[in-house]
């Protein structure tokens, strides 16, 4: 049973002259309250300043609790503040899931059933939004959650296939992929997120590419919004992407000091260090309301399989020359080629890697990542690297074909 309220179509009529419903809404933030209820539940009161449509639903695996809206800004709305009001509710957090929608989720810390979801609507235009929840048996919960259709914003239907593989008789198509986004803003400190230093870099790598000729360039988020990682390769397939990059700088301590590394797809991390990074990137999709967990079915893994036997080694070469040409210019980490489970880096038929420009962790590596000089190094160095394997890669194409 999948147990979700949606306010899609239907909404009390509003008053002559109140606002539109495709306004944009704003967070009334000295209003907005959560907090634990007698009987163990929880009560989400969220003040809008115009009423909007909505929908909630939960999720499992881990459990969570996830409010969208068409569309809200959330202004100086405190996540942890708002989430400590709560012991029933672990984390929270809320941004742009993608353009013109927003979203909220809330980590339920036990099992929680909806109540009662209501919007309840003034004069004014204005609106709150005002959610129960009451404790439920675990069994209860599974059996209640669950995504009503679409909610998930699933990958790009009808998308073409990746052309012919490039033989160098026509530009080079690079899909960029700013890590995280919106609701996930990836690591942080202090004032600097991960995701709006990689969107900047992305941004300019874009139009270094594009300068030295010989590219087209897609990027897979251009603005700060919320893109799953399934989406983020159903964006390089009808880009008919050659290569796929996806760009980070994360902030992991143990194992991982500074300088940049490149990381291929395997089932087998190179080490804990990097298992825990793949983890840390596909948990962000599972906490902002996206599961990852649907299987491919026997034929489809085996097709793939297929697919991957000759990826594969391209992958492993486009690897090999993205260190040569980050260490030209801006060095690399001791140990720069790794690998890991990267669900980012799944497509069969399109050489992917992920690439940790440097670790937030670090603080030279961070005063390096905020340097438009020093980016601009590595963005050079980049397209040394693919300039050299797409001339490398059409000469062992053109071979095969004899």
């Amino acid at each position: 049973m999948i147990l979700a309220v949606a306010l899609w179509a239907w909404l009390p009529a509003a008053p002559a002259g109140a606002q539109e419903l495709s306004a944009l809404a704003r967070v009334r933030t000295e209003g907005a309250v959560l907090r634990d209820t007698p009987g163990g539940g929880v009560e989400l009161v969220l003040p809008l300043t115009v009423a909007v449509p909505y929908r909630v639903f939960t999720l499992d695996a881990p459990r969570r609790l996830v409010l969208d809206f068409n569309e809200v800004d959330w202004g100086g709305l405190d996540p942890e503040a708002l989430a400590g009001g709560s012991g029933k509710v672990s984390a929270l957090r809320f941004g742009v899931i993608r353009p013109g929608w927003s979203r909220m989720v809330l980590d339920l810390a036990a099992p929680l059933k909806l109540d009662t979801a209501a919007l309840q609507t003034e004069p004014t235009g204005s609106a709150t939004v005002l959610l129960r929840l009451v404790p439920a048996t675990p069994e209860e919960y599974a059996a209640r959650a669950g995504a009503p259709e679409g909610a998930l914003f699933a990958p790009l239907e009808g998308a073409p296939a990746v052309r012919p593989r490039p033989l160098g008789q026509r530009p080079l198509v690079v899909v960029l992929d700013p890590g995280h986004g919106g609701i996930d803003p990836g690591a942080e400190r202090g004032e600097v997120a991960e995701a709006d230093l990689m969107l900047t870099f992305a941004r300019e790598l874009k139009e270094a590419l594009l300068r030295a000729g010989g590219f087209e360039v897609v990027l897979t988020r251009e603005g700060d919004e919320f893109v799953p990682l399934e989406a983020r390769i159903s964006i390089a397939r009808a880009a008919g992407a050659d290569v796929f990059l996806s760009l980070h700088a994360d902030a992991l301590v143990a194992g991982r000091a500074t300088g940049a590394t490149i990381y291929t797809l395997s089932e087998r991390a190179s080490d804990i260090a990097s298992q825990k990074l793949a983890e840390r990137h596909d948990r962000a999709d599972l906490l902002a309301g996206v599961d990852l967990t649907r299987q491919d079915d026997v034929i489809a893994g085996v097709l793939m399989d297929l697919a991957r036997t000759e990826t594969a080694p391209r992958t492993d070469a486009l690897a090999d020359a993205l260190v040569e040409g980050l260490a030209s210019t801006i060095g690399v980490h001791k140990r720069p080629r790794l690998s890991a489970g990267f669900s980012v880096l799944k497509a069969p038929d399109i050489p992917s890697v992920l690439i940790e420009l440097g670790f937030m962790s670090s603080p030279s590596d961070l005063t390096q990542l905020q340097d438009p000089q020093w980016r601009r190094r590595a963005a050079g160095g980049i397209v040394q690297a693919l300039r050299s394997w797409a001339a490398e890669d059409a000469a062992r194409a053109r071979l095969r074909r004899r």
